[in-house]
């Protein structure tokens, strides 16, 4: 048994010290643009917007386009994953795994395009239709491109979810099943779904979250009024309308919303970890009948088609691009270098801000005294860096804009606000990837560095720093990723104000130079490329939250 490590207290105030400038940093940031808010209600507020048929329906369609992008992405998901355990010898299937992980750390813009390359007016699909005499018979906008797009996105996460839970069953369980003679449907009824069914709901609820906050696909795909969901409500008040009433009623809406899904969540079992699955080989004897590997081979191709074209179509229309001319170009050298600049302040200020959760609250669980107050201040702590959850990007930009426009200083601090808004955006992913490897490293090294008397900067610097650098870089490089796809924050303050590679290439779409657009996204996507290898790989990167891909 490990005895705790009691540090002195010369040890552990720095740590509580920065946890406690970590909290007050991260609640005066949200306190100000929830106080914008408050503010802004002008008359009536979150009630007044239930008497208001427009967010009723703004309401409603975010709720629909949530539970059918829910139930149709772990609806597939669960004869794929099962697919997926079946055939443990399927030609490229931990190609097929890797592949799964692409779309929840790909720019949600990137994957926007490859969709409408594929199934947009001019896509393949409608090309290929039209040739057969159909009249353009498929529409990617409206209601049905955001379920295609829900789908792409979250179809690989619900996937690796269940596989993950498969290849933890026993190999006997197999062994048993092949001996009892039980038909695919009698595996699938006594073995593989009592091991699904604790982690469905968990699953659904993480991406049902994950849907009702989506802002860059609905603003894509929504097609209008009657698709579009309140994170994107808030943007057209304040961008087209400027109406500042509806825009607080509705973001007040959204805080409501996230909230209770969130209490919801809290009641269900937590979805596992979804980093690399074991790989392990299991003798499922009941994938080795002729018909049952046809049938998984059809749906594991069908499956790894529905991803790979999209992300092969922005690879093919980006070289058809004049990149030379796009490199070149005066808006693209400085939406690259605001983009790289916001990236890399809110990287490392998310993970200086994780760090100092994470050492404050392992203190707190080593303290000698474990009262009440440590027991607050740690819970503040945890909360606290979870907070986006609560109160989604789209609120947190909301209130900074209104907070700033009456000064008239949008345009100087709209960079700042943007960086803050990604950094806490990041700051779940961070706290998952460092806390493992910080609890692990103190374990091992605490009573040691302790008997030695070493000074807080001395620890830093020879027994912290040469072990924990690698999963500071990851928590670097993903969290620079996620900045960089960001494109909701950058939306609401305007391009006039600050641009980035995201928005420009929004901006070339919406001038229909879909060309350059394509060009452009294939570069924003090296870049996110080169920044996911710089990450170590395996790492698991993906928190226990519902904020595992964030939407930007």
């Amino acid at each position: 048994m490990i005895r705790p490590i009691y540090q002195s207290r010369r040890q552990r105030l720095p740590a509580l010290a920065g946890g406690l400038f970590v909290l007050m940093v991260v609640t005066a940031f949200v306190g100000i643009a929830l106080t914008a808010l408050l503010a802004g209600r002008l008359s009536g507020g979150l009630l007044s917007a239930f008497a208001d048929p427009v967010i009723r329906s703004v309401l409603s369609f975010t709720l629909w386009q949530a539970f059918l992008s829910t139930l149709l992405s772990v609806g597939l998901a669960l004869p794929v994953a099962s697919a997926l355990a079946r055939q443990p010898a399927f030609p490229g299937r931990i190609w097929l795994i890797r592949l799964m992980a692409v779309p929840m750390g790909l720019p949600v813009l990137i994957g926007a395009l490859g969709l409408i390359g594929i199934f947009g007016r001019s896509g393949i699909v409608n090309d290929t239709l039209t040739g057969l005499g159909l009249d353009q018979p498929i529409s990617i906008y409206g209601l049905t491109g955001i379920l295609v797009a829900h789908v792409f996105f979250n179809l690989p996460l619900a996937t690796r979810l269940m596989l993950s839970a498969l290849e933890r069953v026993p190999a006997e369980y197999w062994r048993m099943s092949a001996s009892l003679g039980f038909s695919p449907f009698s595996t699938f009824r006594f073995i593989e779904w009592p091991v699904l069914a604790r982690v469905i709901p968990g699953a659904a609820g993480l991406i049902f979250m994950l849907c009702v906050t989506s802002f860059t696909l609905v603003l894509i795909f929504g097609g209008g009024p009657a698709a579009t969901t309140i994170e994107v409500a808030i943007y057209q008040a304040l961008r087209f309308d400027f109406n500042p009433e509806r825009a607080v009623s509705l973001a007040l809406l959204q805080i409501t919303v996230t909230g209770l899904i969130l209490a919801g969540l809290s009641l269900l079992p937590a979805a596992p970890d979804t980093g690399v699955t074991s790989g392990r080989h299991f003798p499922r004897f009941d994938g080795r009948r002729p018909l049952v590997r046809l049938t998984d081979g059809l749906l594991l191709l069908f499956a790894t088609l529905f991803l790979i074209l999209p992300l092969g179509q922005v690879v093919v229309s980006g070289l058809q691009a004049d990149l030379g001319r796009l490199l070149s170009q005066a808006a693209f050298q400085q939406a690259s270098f605001t983009s790289l600049g916001v990236a890399l302040s809110a990287g490392l200020l998310a993970t200086l801000l994780a760090y100092g959760v994470i050492a404050a609250r392992a203190d707190i669980a080593t303290a000698r005294a474990q009262n009440a107050g440590n027991r607050v201040f740690s819970l503040a702590l945890a909360a606290v860096s979870s907070l986006v959850l609560l109160v989604p990007t789209s609120v947190l930009a909301t209130g900074w804009f209104l907070a700033l426009r009456p000064r008239g200083e949008v345009a100087t601090f709209a960079p700042f606000i943007v960086t803050g808004i990604n950094a806490l955006m990041a700051l779940p992913f961070a706290v998952r990837v460092l806390e493992p490897a910080y609890r692990e490293h103190r374990a091992g090294t605490g009573h040691l560095a302790e008997s030695l008397g070493l000074s807080v900067t001395q620890r830093l610097r020879r027994v912290d720093w040469p072990v924990l650098k690698r999963p500071f870089l990851t928590a670097l490089a993903f969290a620079m990723t996620l900045s960089l796809g960001d494109l909701g924050a950058v939306a609401l303050f305007g391009s006039e104000n600050i641009l980035t590679l995201p928005a420009l290439i929004y901006a070339r779409m919406g001038s229909y130079r879909s060309t350059d657009a394509d060009g452009l996204a294939l570069i924003l996507g090296a870049i996110c490329l080169v920044l996911a290898l710089i990450g170590a790989p395996g790492t698991r990167i993906a928190p226990n939250n519902p904020r595992e891909r964030t939407d930007a």
